[in-house]
């Protein structure tokens, strides 16, 4: 069984003191392949270190909405120049982040735009970041026709209407733990109604730590653990939805 965590960050100080133990945890889980994503200017760099150093580790560079008032000329054709990496395969986390007061609104939506607009130049899928802000999500999507590259709607939240619509400009919807919780009832009823060929699974490690471990630091391994909730949810067994979600991101990332 091959088991795909499309969104992890495996760089972060959290796993400074046992990496290479929880890499090889999630390898030894059935993890054949992760992408870790690196979100602003100090983990951008530690990412692109991670894919230098394992060969199943693939990157996601971006700029965070919680980060986007540090933004600085420059940054976006850094990011250009990084996505000419043969592992990097998308440009993320971008988004918007309502939840967390630490960019203004327009300055998310600017860097949000830029980076959209960079992806339609290069061709390259996005991972989007959305909290607490689906109707701007959709609508800069739409006015911004990233649906003409598409990607992935990261750790999804909103209800079935926002999943239609994200659907239909082509992304794929990506779930983590939460769909392990007991009172998750929407992300259920949600994961419930994508289509098999646009579903992905992922931890968003070190956070969103899944039942029966959560409150505790997530890891990649777990990833497992959501995948059984979702094989659960859809009715299937393990390995249909280890094997589809697998070859659902190879495909939606271009890994051969």
């Amino acid at each position: 069984m091959e088991l795909f965590d499309t969104h992890t960050h495996l760089d972060a100080q959290q796993f400074d003191e046992d990496r290479e133990r929880v890499i090889d945890n999630a390898v030894q889980a059935g993890v054949t392949r992760m992408i870790n994503v690196g979100f602003n200017r100090e983990t951008i760099p530690s990412t692109m270190k991670l894919v230098e150093t394992y060969d199943f580790i693939y990157a996601a560079i971006g700029w965070h909405p919680q980060d986007a008032v540090f933004m600085q000329e420059g940054d976006l054709e850094w990011i250009a120049s990084l996505c000419s990496h043969p592992k990097v395969v998308a440009i993320g986390e971008i988004g918007l982040d309502y939840y967390w007061d630490t960019s203004p609104k327009d300055v998310q939506h600017r860097v949000l735009r830029q980076q959209i607009g960079l992806a339609r130049e290069l061709n390259m899928p996005i991972v989007i970041h959305n909290r607490d802000a689906h109707e701007d999500i959709v609508k800069i999507l739409r006015e911004e026709k990233a649906g003409e590259v598409g990607g992935v709607m990261h750790s999804f939240s909103g209800s079935w209407e926002t999943a239609k619509l994200c659907l239909n400009m082509g992304f794929h919807l990506s779930f983590g733990g939460p769909i392990t919780f007991k009172n998750a009832r929407v992300p259920k009823e949600v994961l419930a109604q994508v289509p098999m060929d646009r579903l992905l699974i992922e931890t968003d490690s070190p956070y969103l730590t899944p039942h029966p471990f959560r409150g505790k630091r997530n890891e990649s391994a777990n990833v497992r653990l959501v995948a059984e909730a979702a094989a659960q949810i859809k009715g299937v067994d393990l390995e249909e939805i280890a094997q589809i979600t697998t070859r659902n991101g190879l495909e939606r990332f271009g890994i051969v």
